[in-house]
């Protein structure tokens, strides 16, 4: 009834981008944030200023990431390399970590002005899918996960939340890596193959087949349905009402 295979027990749904359209409010405070700093460090080494591409940069290196890693890996592509520092640096701090709570400064402050908005086509698939019985997970690499479901008003829709703190406190790799969603469908009580995966993200299709979960469900919000299945999507929809659609 729900457009998944018969043996899916449990459904784990990535937040921003499938849940909550604030993929575009961090795709714009990433560029905000490496504009700034790569703007300084061209200025103070006579280099080109070449900014972050929102769109290129962003599916490449940092969407789905957790946000050192995301630091990490677009500086990596630009060929810098910064000192790690700790997760309490301040935003001005010249570290991978300072960068991070730099954007991620912003994108608290774009949230607190703009709001949440969920993806209704989502919430009627949530919704449909807790009637059905399945258990249901929300996976994220964010740290600000609950302040964005609460936001958006679908906090209670879901059983369990496996987020950027809780992969901090459980040691668990961000995605690309399939740790926490592992660890989701561990919460529910079922087994990888038993969930399906809901993504929107390059980094997080590759986790969802990594993990050989039962099925994963590539969202493609910015015409990147091919990448998404060359990435491990088996199912590529617009929204996530059209599984409702396609019973």
């Amino acid at each position: 009834m729900l457009g998944l295979p018969a043996h899916v027990r449990a459904c784990l749904f990535d937040l921003d981008g499938v849940l909550t359209q604030t993929a575009k409010v961090h795709a714009a405070a990433w560029k905000e944030m490496f504009d700034g700093y790569l703007r300084e460090r061209a200025a103070r080494e006579g280099t080109a200023f070449v900014p972050f591409d929102a769109v290129d940069d962003y599916d490449a290196y940092v969407d789905g990431r957790p946000r050192a890693d995301g630091v990490r890996t677009f500086l990596a592509a630009r060929g810098v390399r910064l000192p790690e520092g700790s997760p309490d640096d301040p935003p001005e701090a010249e570290t991978v970590n300072g960068l991070g709570n730099r954007k991620n400064n912003l994108v608290l402050q774009r949230i607190r002005e703009d709001g949440v908005e969920p993806y209704e086509g989502s919430v009627r698939f949530v919704h449909a899918v807790r009637e059905a019985g399945l258990g249901r997970a929300v996976v994220s690499s964010s740290a600000n996960c609950r302040d964005v479901l609460v936001a958006a008003g679908i906090e209670d829709l879901f059983d369990e939340r496996i987020d950027g703190l809780v992969a901090r406190e459980r040691h668990l790799r961000g995605k690309p890596a399939p740790d926490t969603y592992l660890e989701a469908a561990r919460a529910l009580g079922v087994r990888p193959e038993e969930a399906a995966v809901f993504e929107d993200a390059l980094a997080g299709v590759e986790a969802g087949r990594a993990g050989r979960f039962g099925v994963v469900v590539g969202v493609d919000r910015v015409g990147q349905a091919e990448q998404l299945r060359a990435h491990g999507a088996d199912v590529v929809v617009r929204d996530l009402a059209e599984l409702l659609e396609s019973r």
